[in-house]
């Protein structure tokens, strides 16, 4: 059996690499085309992607650096993922793709080196490597939702997804507390549709009153505020279960605005 940890960070390569493939050859006029978060266009998709994976780098390697960047996210923490990406989609096209290629590469040397249970800082909670490694595979999938949205491209959903939906799960205290709300007490059942439509991804005690299900793509579309809860298939059973389908997020950071109802249809 693969290891966990090797399989995340194959997983990790070949998420980057399958988004590559869809921006690599796009000319001027492609890397401008708008996407479905106000105000990104595919090159600052790509940029933020290169941002946050500079911004993993620094964590994982150098935490002094990651401390300094903090500061700065600290002192404009309504602007500064906005700017990070505005920055980079002021490059031409051609360095932002380089730049890119390189921070995944440097991350993806770092984490092969970083031992598997070793906690690096982030803005939200410490993470472990493999923690570490989903968390870039989830942004780099919901972010290459926006670019393959905006060309009009339907990705094939893959079993990468469980890096996403898994993360999305153990995330829930975090969707209720940044928020200000008081976080449930009881798990919640939660059973996915895995890609192959077969195959179920079950996380939490099967004889849970509070329960959560759907297709599993749906569910990662949904915490990543890719899909407005009206436009997937995901069903709630129990009242603490249904406000959660609501408010759920995958990312650290303040609670997102999330996506307008009828933008996927």
């Amino acid at each position: 059996m693969l290891d966990p940890f090797v399989a995340v960070r194959s997983d990790l390569r070949e998420e980057g690499r399958e988004l590559d493939l869809l921006v690599a050859e796009l000319g001027e006029e492609g890397w401008a085309a708008k996407t479905p978060a106000p105000g990104w266009t595919i090159a600052h998709q790509i940029a933020h992607l290169a941002w946050t994976d500079r911004a993993a780098l620094l964590s994982v390697t150098d935490a002094t650096g990651f401390a300094a960047l903090t500061a700065e996210a600290l002192a404009a923490p309504g602007d500064f993922v906005d700017d990070g990406a505005a920055e980079g989609a002021a490059l031409p096209p051609a360095e932002l793709l380089a730049r890119w290629r390189a921070g995944r590469a440097e991350l993806g040397a770092a984490l092969e080196a970083a031992a598997p249970d070793a906690r690096f800082p982030w803005f939200g909670p410490p993470m472990k490597a493999a923690s570490m490694a989903s968390a870039r595979l989830m942004e780099t999938w919901a972010h290459g939702q926006d670019v393959a949205d905006a060309l009009g491209v339907r990705r094939t959903p893959t079993d990468r997804l469980r890096h996403v939906a898994r993360i999305g799960v153990r995330a829930r205290d975090y969707a209720f507390a940044v928020r200000g709300l008081p976080v449930p007490d009881a798990e919640f059942r939660v059973e996915l549709t895995a890609p192959d439509g077969v195959s179920v991804w079950a996380y939490g005690p099967p004889d849970a009153a509070q329960r959560v299900g759907g297709p599993a793509l749906d569910f990662c579309l949904l915490v990543t505020q890719r899909a407005h809860r009206s436009d997937v298939a995901v069903t709630a059973v129990g009242p603490d279960a249904d406000r959660w389908l609501d408010i759920a997020q995958a990312f650290a950071g303040p609670a997102g605005a999330g996506r307008e109802p009828g933008a996927r249809a």
